[in-house]
């Protein structure tokens, strides 16, 4: 996932803030977020969890999942 994580960051740099996470490194963090697969992506907006999905996408499917909530700029 992290190659198509980081291609989606480089598409929408300035549009949405990406951040990747070790949950071995950050046990608080997963188990606050219910994290039981990894891996897990969570879109939040607002400060809220919006959208999740558990297991490796490909790159249409984490465009899909993210595309209704950016912002679009005309």
């Amino acid at each position: 996932m992290a190659p198509t994580v980081d291609a989606v960051a480089d598409e929408y740099l300035g549009k949405v803030k990406v951040g990747k996470l070790n949950t071995d490194d950050n046990p608080g963090t997963a188990s606050r977020y219910q994290i039981r697969g990894i891996p897990t992506l969570l879109l939040f907006k607002g400060g809220q969890v919006v959208d999740q999905r558990v297991g490796a996408l490909p790159k249409p499917e984490l465009l899909k999942m993210l595309e209704p909530h950016v912002v679009k700029v005309s």
